[in-house]
């Protein structure tokens, strides 16, 4: 995840996805939390493939008639199975992207933290 500058808002019609055969969009709805971070995306390599390029998109409020929801959106997938990033390293999310049709997705809350032995223990 990166954090960047905020853009703002969206209003009801600002995004527009183009969907098709082979390319789908992902709707990646957040907690408050994270408003402007810019969460990474990658497609899941084949079998002895490298490590995919990821890109990322900004977390942003998006006002509706039901009132105010934060989510980042990813147009233009191409059909396949995607990881959503924690950060550098932890992968937060797997999903798939179906040609033709929006995924809707909810980030998963914080992993729980690892419990620890002690010393002596």
């Amino acid at each position: 995840m990166h954090e960047h500058h905020n853009l703002g808002p969206s209003n009801p019609g600002t995004v527009v996805l183009e969907l098709g055969p082979g390319v789908g969009a992902l709707l990646l709805n957040t907690p408050p939390e994270l408003d402007g971070a810019e969460i990474e995306i990658s497609p899941v390599p084949a079998d002895g493939e490298p490590p995919a390029k990821r890109t990322h998109s900004q977390v942003r409020p998006r006002h509706t008639a039901n009132g105010v929801k934060y989510a980042a959106v990813y147009p233009g997938l191409a059909e396949g199975e995607y990881t959503l990033w924690r950060d550098a390293h932890r992968p937060a999310l797997g999903f798939v992207i179906e040609g033709g049709q929006v995924t809707i997705a909810r980030w998963p809350e914080p992993a729980e933290a690892e419990v620890t032995e002690q010393p002596g223990q």
